[in-house]
């Protein structure tokens, strides 16, 4: 195939300026990140005076050392509901990813208890099935450090109902013979009794762990029934009463060691399988000076693909018809992969290119890498008589039926059905994350601003008023300020329509990873049952 030559100069006053802006993007999402993690390890002394670790000091424990972990929607809820992005930041109340425990590739999902209990929020609670989701697509594990306060109970109208999934998806994951290996490290009552109930093996901690339905408050006020934490619910009534808990554990450091030998019992193979590929003959770094973090400047995606694939090597598929959108293939840490991409809006033509590559991909078997930077579709009269709608309808049954697995990367503009067309969240990628610059809408901020106006002043002409110009700016200001904010990549993060948001620089390591856990995927033989593993 084709080496790309770029014709980038990396010395150039834009170049500068497009690092410099994606640089400060970075660091805002960064910070936010990390007072995250901050916010819970200032309960450290707490927990240390029970005896106990921090969630990312168990998390830490669980994996592999040295071994690729990638952390998801690290960002779930900021701003919404109690989650002020400060005092109150959470992450959802949890803290979820894939990495590999004793070798095997796994989902690990985490309360963070060091912030309000582990309480969860109502988008933790779509954060948990997003986690429980992957593993049960991907074929993995699902492993689970549970000690959490519970729902918060002034937000159940927004939890209740959902939440009930997270159950359901624990009982398919073990008919589904994805084994489920929980950790009870502190509380685990009310519904979340269930979470550890559904599960196929149970280490309970001694002392620590505290798993019923009703706590003593609740027994007391609904029964008249008085009795301890350790006799309603203690590790040792279940482990030698109940039999909820499988293993009992010393200390919380004890319950990962006993999680590792279940996941090590498995008889799963674990580990990227070996292969031989060139790296990107541009360095990653390059992506920060390349594109601009406003969408509205154009730059080639091509550059952007030339820092993602193996040596730089990309065969482009019909270049020359509907050239706005590429098609294009190569490899990624050794999978064979296409890629799709934008280079301005999708017409007509470059619809109909593209839902022609998938079936090809579909017929090589290979995945589908989606760089989401349009504006969306064309229009306009010459687009509609060339079938837009027809073409277009065309790439999005196309994406929405294919079988081979998806992957999508916001690397700027997620703009109306563009973002159908280039397989968004409802598109049901694999895994889909987003770089900082990202902006997801229906449409542009003036663009929208300016329709809006031209609706308002043809129904004053209509009643035979003039147009108030005053009145209109002001919205069009109001229309512009909201698209802004509402647009941006940390509100979209924090409504789970992207799995999080990366580093540029990251992609194709993010990518290689999300593709070997496709291959993994592929090649396992799952035994499944017609019920989940049930507790006798």
């Amino acid at each position: 195939m084709p080496i790309f030559e770029t014709d980038i100069d990396v010395h150039s006053e834009a170049f500068r300026k497009n690092r410099n802006d994606h640089l400060k993007l970075i660091k805002e999402f960064r910070t936010l990140e990390e007072k995250i993690v901050a916010t819970s390890a200032r309960a450290k002394a707490k927990f240390e005076k029970r005896g106990q670790l921090l969630p990312r000091e168990r998390l830490a424990l669980v994996l592999d050392r040295g071994a690729p972990f990638v952390e998801l929607s690290t960002l779930c809820g900021y701003k919404m509901h109690d989650d002020d992005g400060d005092q109150t930041i959470s992450g959802g109340g949890s803290i979820s990813g894939i990495g590999f425990v004793s070798g095997v590739r796994c989902v690990i999902a985490a309360s963070d208890s060091g912030i309000k209990g582990g309480a969860a929020t109502p988008m933790g609670v779509h954060k948990a099935l997003r986690a429980q989701q992957l593993a049960l697509e991907n074929k993995l594990p699902f492993v689970q450090l549970i000690e959490s306060a519970g729902a918060n109970l002034m937000r159940q109208a927004e939890m209740f109902v959902p939440g009930g999934r997270t159950f359901a998806n624990l009982a398919r994951l073990s008919a589904a013979g994805c084994p489920v290996i929980s950790v009870v490290h502190g509380s685990s009552t009310a519904g979340g009794a269930y979470q550890t109930g559904l599960s196929d093996y149970v280490v309970a901690v001694r002392g620590k762990s505290k798993v019923f339905l009703a706590g003593p408050p609740l027994l007391k006020a609904a029964t008249g029934e008085i009795a301890t934490d350790e006799d309603l619910g203690g590790a040792e009534m279940h482990y030698h009463l109940s039999g909820t808990a499988e293993y009992m554990a010393e200390n919380d450091a004890d319950g990962v060691r006993i999680a590792r030998d279940i996941v090590s019992k498995l008889g799963w193979g674990g580990g990227a399988q070996g292969r031989d590929f060139a790296p990107p003959k541009y360095d990653a770094e390059d992506l920060l000076g390349i594109v601009p973090i406003d969408y509205r400047q154009p730059y080639n995606s091509r550059e952007v693909i030339a820092r993602l694939v193996d040596g730089s090597d990309i065969l482009g598929f019909k270049d020359g018809f509907g050239s706005a959108t590429i098609c294009s293939q190569a490899a990624i840490a050794g999978h064979q992969v296409g890629i799709i991409s934008n280079n301005g809006p999708i017409d007509a033509d470059g619809a109909a290119k593209v839902a022609q590559f998938i079936q090809l991909m579909e017929q090589a078997g290979s995945p589908v890498i989606f760089l989401q930077n349009t504006t969306g579709y064309l229009v306009g009269t010459d687009a509609e008589q060339r079938g837009i709608v027809k073409h277009g309808s065309k790439m999005i049954q196309a994406v929405t039926n294919m079988t081979v697995p998806k992957l999508t990367l916001h690397i700027g503009a997620s703009f109306g059905a563009g973002n159908y067309g280039m397989c968004g969240r409802a598109f049901d990628p694999r895994f889909i994350f987003a770089w900082p610059n990202n902006r997801i809408a229906v449409m542009g901020g003036e663009q929208a601003a300016k329709t809006m106006r031209i609706v308002a002043e043809d129904g004053a002409r209509r009643k035979g008023q003039e147009p108030n110009a005053e009145f209109l700016d002001g919205m069009a200001k109001h229309i512009v300020d909201t698209y802004d904010a509402e647009s941006r990549a940390l509100f979209a993060t924090a409504r789970l329509w992207d799995d999080g948001i990366i580093d540029p620089r990251d992609s194709r390591n993010i990518l290689a990873f999300c593709l070997d856990s496709l291959s993994e995927a592929e090649n396992r033989q799952l035994r499944p049952n017609f019920f989940g593993v049930a507790r006798m």
